[in-house]
């Protein structure tokens, strides 16, 4: 089993989901975000299984700064916008093949352990 999992350092989630995975010995490819944003197809992929909407961090300082609480822009305008800051997104984004995960889900981690 290898996970790939797309965040940032300074994102406690992003590091849980890392140590996660090392305490269990399984191989993890990081992708920092803030070296190099993921891709508009690796985000249309979280997108098709939770929405656009579940991708966007609404909390996130990035987006109050950006003015974006009252923006009404299209699924394939929310992605660009993604892809350029990456920062918008919720963390992290962890893919095991096929299957996806927005966000701290360790009791679907533990599944995939299992299975």
């Amino acid at each position: 089993m290898e996970v790939q999992v797309f965040g940032v350092r300074k994102s406690s989630d992003t590091r849980k989901a890392l140590r996660f995975f090392s305490e269990r010995r399984i191989k993890t490819h990081f992708v920092d975000l803030n070296e190099r944003a993921a891709s508009l197809g690796e985000l249309r992929r979280f997108a098709q299984k939770f929405g656009v909407g579940a991708l966007v961090d609404s909390s996130s300082a990035v987006f109050q700064d950006l003015g974006l609480r009252h923006a009404r822009m299209s699924d394939d305008s929310w992605l660009f916008r993604l892809v350029e800051e990456p920062l918008l997104l919720r963390m992290p984004l962890v893919r095991n093949g096929t299957q996806l995960t927005i966000g701290l889900e360790e009791a679907t981690w533990n599944a995939w352990v299992a299975g």
